[in-house]
């Protein structure tokens, strides 16, 4: 089943006013998982095999680059095995990039956010508005959530970021 999410990832630099502004708003912490997600070369999209100790699943995604809040269609499979796949999938496709993380994730109903520290890379924040679990909701409705959001967590436009990390990467 394919969901829509309407996101952004910003850098940020102080982690803690998001966490306090996340717990005024009550949001539901679900912890913090150390993540490895390694994208295999794909003719179409993005592939990727997300391995942590919350989140193991295989994300197929397509998303534009662009700052600000882009749309983002996505295919999500829960994955048993992630090391037997990760073999199989390198085996057939090669591994592109590999992105370690550790991310601490938060929802406020349907909208979910990450405050992330990517290895090489530094800090950053992300929102996603998605129907995932308000399949009710249309593309306008999570842009309105987003947009809340970055305004209230005082998000400026020079924050954004274009791309995603594993691009970030493959650029150093």
């Amino acid at each position: 089943m394919s969901f829509l999410n309407v996101e952004i990832k910003a850098r940020h630099t102080d982690a803690q006013s998001l966490r306090d502004y996340l717990q005024s708003q009550q949001a539901e912490f679900r912890g913090t998982d150390h993540q490895t997600d390694t994208y295999f070369n794909s003719p179409n999209g993005r592939l990727k095999l997300r391995e942590g100790n919350i989140e193991n699943n295989l994300i197929y995604y397509e998303r534009t680059d662009q700052a600000g809040p882009k749309q983002s269609f996505f295919k999500l499979v829960k994955v048993t095995e992630p090391a037997a796949l990760k073999d199989a999938l390198t085996a057939s496709m090669g591994v592109k990039v590999v992105v370690n993380k550790k991310r601490e994730i938060w929802y406020i109903r349907n909208v979910k956010f990450h405050i992330d520290e990517v290895e090489g890379l530094g800090a950053f924040m992300e929102i996603e508005a998605g129907n995932i679990l308000a399949p009710e909701l249309d593309r306008a409705a999570l842009q309105q959530q987003c947009d809340h959001y970055m305004h209230a967590m005082g998000i400026r436009e020079s924050d954004l970021m274009q791309v995603s990390y594993s691009d970030l990467l493959l650029e150093h």
